[in-house]
């Protein structure tokens, strides 16, 4: 029996994390839960689950979660603010540590996690965007796993299992297209936060579906995808699948592609994650192919979605980059939900911030250094989004 720390319990990994542990008794068990804020949820979670620890990120909510499960006994070890979280993360009874935190918050968490020894079922892409330089040799020096949890890298995973070194050619990463796949460019100036909120496939967490209709999330994951499986940019490609039942590709020297195919439900790549390298049976729905009919493929717009062409530009230059274009989308993102600056202005304002940072890139950064570039990014991201708007480039 596997024991798990959950970071982000209450969030859409945590949840669905959650219900695989309810499905699979005999086999996961919750030691120590973090959350963010949903005092109520992670008040439900411990009484079901009863681990023996739990952090809660915003510090003056945890009088109000001590009072929730008063009349608890045992009591888990409650804590609070980050250091909470990294308690979690490193929690000794744990063998795994799923990071569904989103965003960089999770970077130090999962550092500490690694440094204690513990397997990562990673759901939180920002650890190798913005910290790949620091997390990958930390990974190597403590001999832990670094398991995909997201569907497009899991899908990539499970693909590349039996194919020997040197076999792989390419990596193709499939996307949905998000909320506006069939608006045009000049129909996205109109739209609102409650449009990009609503994805046609998958159910997820705000940050990340407007990630996906501005397609940032993809190209983020170009940069996942050439940290976790040791590939070059160019051989990294993105195509439209409206569908969502191809997860990803991966296409061999002799020109055979490999799929990996589901329903588009998070459980999946989350239970491989926990299970590797078994195969658990579950009850869920099989997947039906002539059910689903058609599958169909596009090339992606770069005119309608240049967040991927800034990905690709902050990839292939390395160093703090990738974390200074990380934390300017989510700066940016957090703005659009604000309704504070247009969905257009997002890669406008992201280019800006990155152009700014060029000259001051580091090559072979430390912990402190992409944590200040973070810090930098998300600070001038605040200050460009008040000048007048610029216009996108083409990279």
């Amino acid at each position: 029996m596997k024991a798990i720390s959950l970071l982000g319990s209450t969030g859409s990994i945590g949840t669905q994390t959650l219900d695989i542990v309810a499905q699979h008794p005999d086999q996961f068990r919750v030691v120590g839960l973090a959350a963010g804020r949903n005092v109520t949820l992670l008040a439900e979670q411990i009484r079901q689950f009863c681990p023996a620890i739990v952090a809660i990120c915003e510090t003056e909510l945890l009088p109000a979660l001590k009072a929730a499960i008063a009349d608890l006994d045992p009591q888990p070890t409650l804590l609070a603010g980050e250091a909470g979280v990294v308690e979690v993360a490193r929690w000794s009874e744990a063998d795994v540590v799923v990071t569904g935190i989103v965003g960089c918050a999770g970077l130090l968490p999962t550092i500490a996690a690694i440094e204690a020894g513990k397997d990562i079922a990673l759901a939180n892409k920002e650890t190798l965007i913005a910290g790949a330089p620091v997390v990958l040799p930390l990974v190597q020096k403590h001999g832990v796993k670094l398991l995909p949890a997201d569907s497009e890298h899991s899908a990539i995973f499970q693909c590349l299992q039996g194919v020997p070194e040197g076999g792989l050619r390419r990596i193709l990463l499939t996307a949905s297209g998000g909320s506006f796949r069939d608006l045009s460019v000049e129909q996205l100036a109109h739209v609102t936060v409650a449009d990009a909120l609503k994805h046609p496939n998958w159910s997820m967490g705000r940050k990340i579906t407007i990630d996906s209709a501005t397609l940032m999330n993809k190209g983020l994951e170009v940069i996942e995808a050439h940290y976790l499986f040791g590939v070059a940019y160019d051989q990294i490609a993105i195509v439209i699948h409206p569908q969502s039942i191809i997860h990803s590709l991966i296409e061999l020297q002799d020109t055979s592609v490999l799929a990996q195919l589901g329903w588009a439900d998070m459980r999946l790549p989350l239970l491989y994650a926990l299970s590797y390298p078994e195969r658990l049976a579950t009850n869920w729905e099989p997947l039906d192919l002539v059910k689903i009919g058609t599958l169909t493929f596009r090339e992606p717009d770069h005119q309608k979605y240049p967040c991927m062409q800034l990905a690709y530009a902050a990839g292939r230059a390395g160093g703090c980059m990738p974390a200074v274009l990380n934390a300017a989308n989510e700066q940016a993102v957090a703005l659009f939900l604000d309704e504070k600056i247009q969905f257009l202005d997002m890669p406008r304002f992201i280019e800006r911030v990155c152009d700014r940072y060029q000259n001051h890139n580091r090559p072979d950064p430390s912990l402190d250094d992409i944590i200040a570039a973070d810090r930098w990014a998300r600070q001038e991201m605040l200050t460009v989004s008040q000048l007048p708007t610029p216009m996108i480039s083409s990279r």
